[in-house]
Order: structure tokens, then C-alpha cells, then sequence
């Protein structure tokens, strides 16, 4: 039997936020063991170098220094040693996101692709951990949530735990803090969420609310069949939003006033911390264990491009509010005001025009995670768009199959036939499955949705589910959307640029193409000064632009740099580029069965 590797990790220095980890090797290489760290973690498609966080590192064997040879940003190589070789780093911790590592004085984090070196050639061997308690009085009140498999710890506490292998290893993020913990089972099935943070919601209701989200995704695609726990890490700071999906749980970073709720009311926040978490847990079946062809197996060093993250992300931002509907946690006009508001982000951005959701899937490593202010004009989101990519297929099944077909129908045969398997989805996949469980000729939809840049038609396909498509202008910077315009605020004329604080400036982060203020000559970083002679700021820009009219020439200051620019911008009436959405109230009874059997309306 081969001996485990050992890893121990010390939360050791909070105020130079250094973690001290090791790993033992009992039988290395002969010839020089090689050990890497990860460039990438999986969900996060961008090369993030965490080796360049290594402050040190060092080897021994038999208590005798080894030497350690870097060979480029992420690979060291010990040279030959008899025995046991032991290998410790010092890690700088002070990323506190999802895809980091983090250590201060409130608590310690950290995802194993930060901290973890891999034994290359000896990926497949058992892991042991031992997680120790940093010094008093910072961690006398913590405790330890993973979902790693214990191997001697208590429950939430310091010690052993276990992985089969390296890839697990890295896959269970451990938040170490002050916890408050809520336990509840999905079909005999033990979940629970650690809340790092000053929470002060109602335990016992966010747990049953989880539960109807776990449940109703559950009911979609069934248990896979290692699912044997599962585990929400969650950050409740004062502002905040993001999430990471890993096999057996998820990271997720909420605003703690977002998790309070009413009680009989889910309010906006409180609605979309439950989209973020369906999102993860929806990702326990679409990316965890049914991924593109190219991640399998994963390659942690550099890039792995696919066509198909619309598929696996954008798929998932589909069934993440729709599983809200669907648990009747939130009713059908409050999901229509939730995609309302999807539709309105991808209908103002000019991106869409230009890139396809394929091509935005293939250069998610060197466009959509490395955006600059022409973003908005050149990208287009695989997330949003594939998200209406997936609504317009299932409408268009749900329609036109004759046989009451539907996308649930083709997540389920993908899932079937890649999800348990260990084979990854080859890039044809998903559409030939969508071909083959509705029996229509898709090419022409694909071609449309996927590979071109036209708007999808999805006025059409709303209408026959008995939902009303609405377009209107812009009201101000605050307007996201999903709601008709509210009668007492006027449209602003528009200046086709966004003015956001940025180092307590008024900055135009954003110019749009085609735009008056492109056209004016307005730069993306130019600081607003004055707009026809008044000062121009972010808290008083809807205001301003109210008191003109489409079509009024006025002068605009900036600062570019040090240097003042005046130049003359012509505004033009704002784009109807906002959508709401309404339940029809004359609909036939198809239409109204088609809209039910969507929704899952009881």
C-alpha cells in the first residue's frame, strides 16, 4: 500500500498574513522529485500565478537540508534524496475572494491550488491534511469548515483530514474563523453553510430556504452518486458578491444585509443571494462532474479552450432563477423582473454585435476575465447571453418539439451520458444531444444563438408562453431594468458614456461606440469637470442631463491626464436598450399550458 502524502498547513503570522505549509513525499523520485503549483483554479478562467506568492520554500530529508532548484514561475525540483523528503513554504495570504487565500486576525482561508504544492507523477496518491490551529488569541474561537472527509478531526475542528488524490485535495476550500452554522438534509443527504461574518439573519429560515433550492435542482438531474455531503462556505461582509463552485461545496461572498429576510417577502437582495446559490450548487452536476471535453482531465498549468463555457455557465445562470420560480420561493412576476433585467445587460452592450457567446466561451481566458474600457463595445458575456442562449432554446423545444420536449429533457440525457462517465463533452455535444432528444433540425438555431451575433428572438418565443416583451429607454444610472419606467422620473437625453467614482473622481469608465460622447471625442479615463458651464459629477449627472433635450449641443470639460479638454457634445435620445417583461392576460389555453409547464407553476 502506497504511503499517503502528508500535508500540514499553519496559519502562522496574521499580521504578515503568511501561511506555513508542508508536504511530506515517503518515496520520491530517485532522480530529483518535481513539485508545481497550480497557475488556475478550476470555475476561474483566468491564469492567476499563485506560485507568486511563495515568500519561501525549502527541503529536507532524514533532518539533512535538500537542495531545491526553481525551474520557472511554478516548478521546483529537490534534488535526490534518501528517505522521506519534506518540503515546506511560506505563503503570502492576503486575497480574500473566492479563488484566494487569505489570513488576518478575523480569520484564515484559503483554496488548495494556493497553498498545496503538487508532487508531479504522484498525483493519484491518497492525501492526508493536517489543518492546525493558528496561535491564541487569534483563532480561540475558531473553528474548521471543508467538506474534506475528516481523518480524526471533530466536526468543524483542527486536525486530520483526507483526499483520494490531488485533484480532490485542491477542491475543498477550508474557511477557519468564528462560524455560525446551519445543518439541514436534501434526500438524506447532509448539507450545511458555515457564515463567516457578523450574520443576523434567521438560521433556521435560510436553511429551509436552501433546502427548497437543493431540492428542486435535485428533482432536475437526481444525486450523483459520490454527492454524500455538501457545504456552503459563506462571507457576509458589508458589500460583496461572488461565488465559486467546487464538487462538494461552494465559496460564496454575499452583503450581510442581503441574507435578512422578511417574512413573507423576498426582497430584491435576499433574491438574488438565492440566485448566487442555486448558481453554485446547480454547477454540482454542470461543471463538476459533467465538463467540455477540454478539462478532462483538467490542465492546471496554462490555458484549456472550449466553445462550450456558454453551455456550462451560461446554461447554469439559466436554471439558477428559474429554480427559484420553480421552488416557489419567489413568484412568476418576480422571475420575469430577474430576466427582464438579464435581457437589459446584454442588450447595452454593442459587444453582442461583434462576438458570438462561442467565440466569447473560447477567449474567456484573454477577453472576458482580462476586460478594459472597450469591453463593453468588443465582448459579449457568455454568462448573460448564454443564460437567454438557453431561455430561447428551451422556448423554442418547449414549442416546437411536438412532443413536449424541453430543455430539462436535454440536460438530463447530457447528463446521462456524460455526467457519471469520467468523458467530457466533446464541443458538437450539446447540440447534437438537443437535436437528438427533440427530433428538430437545430443547425439553423445554433448557428443563430451560438455561433452568430444576432439579438435572439426572443419576443417571439416569450410570446408563446404567454409572456409580454417590453423595450424603453434608460431613466438614469440606477435603472437595471426589469420594471416599466417609473411615470414620475423623466428620460434623460443621452450623453453614451457611464461616469462612475473612481479614486474620488468622476471618471468615464466606459465610452459607447457610436455614442455622442465617442463622437464628442471623450476618452475612457477622461475626468468630467463641467457640462455647458456647470460642474459634472456622477451624484448630479441624471439631473444635469434632464434639463436638456435630444439634440442640444452643449460644451463638455475633461481632464485627460493633467491637461483640461473641452470639446462639444450633441446628445441623442436614450436607446430603447431596457426590457421588461409582463404576463400576458389574453392568452389561449396552449399558451397558457406551454407557460405553466415552463414555470412549474402548481
Amino acid at each position: 500500500m502506497k504511503v499517503p502524502h502528508r500535508y500540514r498547513i499553519l496559519p502562522r503570522d496574521p499580521g504578515a498574513h503568511l501561511f506555513e505549509v508542508s508536504v511530506t513525499v515517503a518515496d520520491p523520485d530517485p532522480d530529483g522529485q518535481l513539485f508545481e503549483l497550480p497557475a488556475w483554479i478550476p470555475g476561474s478562467y483566468l491564469i492567476r500565478d499563485y506560485a507568486r506568492h511563495v515568500v519561501g520554500m525549502r527541503a529536507e530529508a532524514k533532518d539533512r537540508q535538500v537542495e531545491l532548484t526553481k525551474l520557472d514561475k511554478s516548478r521546483w525540483r529537490a534534488a535526490p534524496a534518501r528517505g522521506a523528503l519534506t518540503v515546506v513554504a511560506e505563503i503570502y495570504a492576503h486575497d480574500d475572494s473566492v479563488r484566494g487565500a487569505h489570513f488576518d486576525t478575523t480569520h484564515a482561508y484559503f483554496n488548495g491550488t494556493c497553498v498545496f504544492l503538487c508532487v508531479v507523477g504522484q498525483e493519484d496518491r491518497e492525501c492526508e491534511i493536517e489543518i492546525l490551529a493558528p496561535e491564541p488569541p487569534a483563532g480561540s474561537d475558531w473553528r474548521v469548515a471543508t467538506s474534506m472527509r475528516r481523518a480524526g478531526a471533530e466536526p468543524y475542528g483542527f486536525g486530520r483530514y483526507a483526499a483520494a488524490n490531488y485533484a480532490e485535495l485542491i477542491d475543498h476550500p477550508v474557511e477557519i474563523a468564528p462560524l455560525t452554522v446551519g445543518e439541514f438534509d436534501v434526500r438524506g443527504i447532509p448539507h450545511a453553510i458555515a457564515v463567516r461574518g457578523r450574520f443576523r439573519g434567521d438560521m433556521q429560515q435560510l436553511c429551509d430556504d436552501l433546502r427548497r433550492v437543493c431540492e428542486q435542482q435535485m428533482a432536475l438531474l437526481g444525486a450523483p452518486q459520490d454527492l454524500d455531503r455538501y457545504l456552503f462556505l459563506l462571507n457576509a461582509p458589508a458589500s460583496g458578491y461572488g461565488g465559486l463552485e467546487h464538487r462538494w461545496s461552494s465559496s460564496l461572498v454575499s452583503a450581510r444585509d442581503s441574507l435578512q429576510r422578511q417574512a413573507d417577502e423576498i426582497g430584491e437582495g435576499y433574491r438574488t443571494f438565492l440566485g448566487l446559490v442555486s448558481h453554485e450548487y446547480f454547477h454540482l452536476w454542470n461543471v463538476k462532474r459533467m465538463k467540455p471535453a477540454a478539462f478532462t482531465p483538467y490542465d492546471l498549468s496554462r490555458e484549456s479552450h472550449t466553445t462550450l463555457l456558454w453551455v456550462f455557465e451560461g446554461v447554469t445562470s439559466y436554471y439558477d432563477d428559474l429554480a427559484l420560480v420553480r421552488s416557489g420561493l419567489i413568484t412568476p412576476e418576480s422571475y420575469l423582473e430577474v430576466l427582464g433585467q438579464t435581457i437589459t445587460r446584454v442588450l447595452r452592450g454593442a459587444g453582442r454585435l461583434r462576438q458570438s457567446i462561442g467565440e466569447s466561451s473560447f477567449d474567456a481566458w484573454t477577453k472576458f476575465y482580462k476586460q478594459d474600457a472597450n469591453a463593453g463595445n468588443a465582448i459579449v458575456s457568455y454568462y448573460a447571453k448564454g443564460a437567454l442562449a438557453a431561455l430561447a432554446l428551451d422556448l423554442t423545444l418547449r414549442r416546437d418539439s411536438g412532443g413536449g420536449k424541453c430543455l430539462d429533457d436535454v440536460m438530463r440525457a447530457c447528463w446521462s451520458r456524460w455526467g457519471e462517465s469520467g468523458e467530457g463533452m466533446p464541443e458538437d455535444g450539446f447540440e447534437a444531444v438537443s437535436a437528438e432528444v427533440s427530433g428538430l433540425d437545430l443547425q439553423g438555431f445554433f448557428d443563430e444563438a451560438v455561433r452568430g451575433t444576432a439579438d435572439l428572438p426572443l419576443a417571439e418565443l416569450l410570446a408563446s408562453h404567454g409572456v409580454e416583451y417590453h423595450l424603453r429607454p434608460m431613466t438614469g444610472r440606477a435603472d437595471k431594468g426589469g420594471k416599466p419606467a417609473d411615470k414620475a422620473q423623466a428620460t434623460a437625453p443621452w450623453l453614451g458614456a457611464r461616469l462612475d467614482e473612481k479614486g474620488g473622481k468622476p471618471v468615464f469608465v466606459a465610452v459607447h461606440s457610436g455614442g455622442p460622447a465617442e463622437l464628442a471625442g471623450v476618452a475612457p479615463g477622461d475626468v468630467a469637470v463641467a457640462l455647458d458651464g456647470l460642474a459634472f459629477d456622477v451624484a448630479n449627472s441624471d439631473a444635469r442631463l434632464r434639463n436638456y433635450a435630444a439634440g442640444a449641443c452643449l460644451e463638455l470639460v475633461v481632464f485627460r491626464g493633467d491637461e483640461l479638454v473641452t470639446t462639444r457634445v450633441t446628445l441623442a435620445d436614450a436607446p430603447a436598450d431596457t426590457c421588461y417583461l409582463t404576463l400576458a392576460t389574453d392568452s389561449d389555453e396552449p399558451t397558457l399550458a406551454r407557460r405553466k409547464a415552463w414555470l412549474d407553476i402548481g
